[in-house]
């Protein structure tokens, strides 16, 4: 079966899912060709097709991603959470394939204060994801959690078919809101409504939707996202996208839960489109 995949070409886990099973995928199509061997694992489980190349994050390196890739100055320590640091780093965790989107939280200073993972995803979807581009067209859903692995938000983005919708809502089922996107052409705009208004918005600064600024209701920017380059080989053959959130005041909710999570589906939300945006 020929696809239009750009999982590069190697030696995956049998689709059929036979144990300890090998078959060459040639870069279009699945081959005759199997070996026996051990199918690569995620770290802590995980799904077995994928393969992750990330390594433990490197305080320096998250420091100099902030200071010099996004050209955020230092400031002082926040609260050491997720929804009171003037800081987050976003790194999307490094796959050759990606069946599930995962996403790292980091403050400012390299300390890790959460994870974003995609939950609810049955094996025929990651089969579906793995040999097609109709991934934008699913359901995502994703749990956003502190350090401890106890979920806050819960953040999901139905089928789509031209734009975007992120529904948040608290890990109790609350909801807090909706991330809209309000244009499909040129620099993309998402509003952020919260009981029928429009509570803020996120802009994309340039038609590739790199980098993001965040307003509140009378278009006064009150937050930043900025992508920040991984290098050119990794960029290109992995789907690792990582992004730096800077917060120029604080927030209260729900305006505070919808720029966190605005900064964690920016990817899920509008770069995974048809566009290729990234």
């Amino acid at each position: 079966m020929t696809t239009h995949s750009n999982t590069p070409a190697g030696w995956y886990a049998d689709p059929q899912g036979t144990p300890n099973l090998l078959r060459y995928w040639d870069g279009t199509q699945w081959t005759e060709h199997t070996n026996p061997g051990q199918v690569p694992q995620q770290q802590g489980g995980g799904n077995a097709w994928e393969l992750n190349v990330s390594r433990t994050p490197d305080p320096a390196k998250v420091q100099h991603q902030v200071q010099q890739q996004a050209g955020v100055s230092p400031t002082g320590f926040g609260g050491g959470t997720l929804f009171s640091e003037p800081v987050l780093v976003v790194n999307q965790k490094a796959k050759l394939i990606e069946l599930v989107n995962e996403y790292s939280v980091f403050d400012q200073h390299g300390n890790t204060l959460g994870s974003v993972v995609e939950v609810g995803q049955s094996t025929a979807k990651k089969v579906l994801r793995f040999v097609s581009s109709v991934d934008q067209f699913l359901t995502h859903k994703l749990e956003v959690r502190d350090a401890h692995g106890t979920p806050h938000l819960v953040l999901t983005r139905p089928a789509k078919f031209i734009k975007s919708k992120v529904l948040v809502q608290r890990a109790n089922g609350e909801p807090l809101g909706e991330i809209v996107q309000q244009n499909a052409f040129g620099k993309i705009r998402f509003g952020f409504m919260y009981n029928g208004q429009q509570i803020g918005a996120i802009k994309a600064e340039n038609w590739r939707a790199w980098n993001f600024a965040i307003v509140d209701h009378t278009e006064t920017e009150i937050a930043r996202i900025t992508k920040t380059w991984e290098g050119l080989a990794k960029t290109l053959f992995t789907t690792a996208d990582n992004y730096v959130l800077q917060i120029h005041r604080p927030l209260q909710d729900p305006l505070l839960s919808m720029v966190v999570a605005s900064a964690l589906t920016v990817d899920t939300a509008l770069k995974q489109d048809s566009r290729g945006l990234g």
